[in-house]
């Protein structure tokens, strides 16, 4: 392997690393980011709101962004607004934090897009390994991330304002990483992505953004409620923390293995399918009896979240033709599904207060993931946007 293509991988793993602890590393410090900035509960809440809304609404600026500067240059923009974001928010005051916050998330929600498209471009004979990878290396930044805020904090005494803005300097790295890219000559042209609306014509777009959007909702929903409802079942505080911790470090294995080995197949859908059926089976041990063996639930719903995860990033790449093709069709998907995933966890919440219980909300998420492994199925046929008549 040459020193050019060393390079290149290098800096594709430390972009996708930074993919997810911007947002990642708020929880941890939340409770002293709003005694600091003093934020109500519901304005705390309201940071994640904010940057996972970004990841829907700017979306769509990747495909503009690509036609004029190329998929190269666009990450590395996308880098340096994301290492300003991440600065801006720890500034004083809560408008340079919610401020910042959008700023990184716009940041993240365009690379979020461009990442399918590189590794079109960049890795088109394997495909499958590149996308589990990515997609492993964005879970993995999100568990490091989450893990190891507080003690980065107290290893430097730093604050939450110094340790939140340290989240820059690794995005500055993978910056300096990816310029030799970036200043190569010009992937983009003139001609850019397909058009959107050639790409919403098309049923392929539908069945893998129904799968993106899905998943997301069903992760979100419980990366947001799952340690509140250990608590409600009788398990003790820090038991229902490492049981979040546990099933997030399960999908990172999954989001890496399951990509790989169904990219060697001509049709997915088993393996969409065992996902899903994994994620309800977890679903289903929460609402039926959380605390028996609830390690033996957690590592099945990490299996199911994550290869979901990698499976609707693979078929972004799969199902469409070219990098400018898989742009276009992952804007649509990822911000479908980001939109959706700020939603679940709201309803899922709604839903809890007005019915005083978790059968409820658990109940409707069988229903979702149900219908999630329709268009799951769909989505993993053997097609490309080409046969559906893009």
């Amino acid at each position: 392997m040459s020193f050019r293509s060393v390079l290149l991988v290098a800096g594709f793993v430390l972009v996708a690393l930074n993919l997810r602890p911007a947002i990642a590393s708020v929880s941890p410090l939340l409770d002293e980011i709003m005694t600091d900035v003093g934020l109500t509960p519901a304005g705390g809440g309201a940071i994640t709101t904010v940057m996972i809304v970004c990841l829907g609404v700017f979306g769509p600026l990747a495909p503009l962004l690509v036609r004029r500067i190329g998929l190269d240059r666009t990450l590395l923009a996308g880098l340096l607004v994301l290492a300003l974001g991440i600065v801006l928010r720890t500034l004083d005051g809560a408008p340079a934090l919610y401020t910042g916050a959008a700023v990184a998330a716009v940041a993240i929600a365009v690379m979020n897009v461009v990442m399918p498209g590189l590794v079109k471009q960049h890795f088109p004979a394997r495909v499958n390994l590149f996308t589990g990878l990515y997609s492993a290396c964005a879970a993995a930044g999100a568990a490091t991330a989450s893990a190891f805020m507080i003690p980065l904090e107290r290893a430097t005494g730093y604050g939450w304002r110094g340790v939140s803005a340290m989240i820059a300097i690794p995005a500055l790295a993978a910056a300096a990483l990816w310029l030799p890219q970036a200043l190569a000559k010009p992937d983009g042209g003139p001609n850019g992505p397909r058009p959107f609306r050639a790409v919403l014509r098309s049923r392929v777009t539908w069945y893998v953004t129904g799968l993106m959007g899905l998943q997301s909702l069903t992760f979100y929903v419980i990366l947001a409620w799952l340690p509140t409802i250990f608590l409600e079942a009788g398990l003790p505080a820090d038991q229902a923390g490492y049981l979040l911790s546990m099933t997030t470090l399960v999908q990172v294995g999954a989001t890496f293995a399951v990509p790989v080995l169904a990219g060697w197949r001509r049709s997915q859908a088993g393996y969409v399918a065992a996902a899903v059926l994994c994620t309800m089976a977890g679903y289903g041990g929460l609402l039926v009896s959380p605390v028996a063996a609830p390690w033996f639930w957690m590592i099945v719903l990490g299996i199911g979240q994550g290869a979901a995860f990698g499976l609707a990033l693979l078929l972004i790449t799969l199902r469409a033709p070219d990098p400018t093709a898989v742009t276009a069709v992952s804007a649509v998907a990822q911000s479908f599904g980001y939109v959706l995933a700020a939603v679940g966890p709201v309803l899922f919440g709604a839903l809890r207060q007005a019915t005083g219980g978790w059968t409820a909300p658990l109940t409707a998420g069988l229903g979702i993931l149900t219908v999630q492994l329709v268009v799951g199925w769909l989505a993993g046929r053997p097609a490309t946007l080409g046969k559906a008549n893009l």
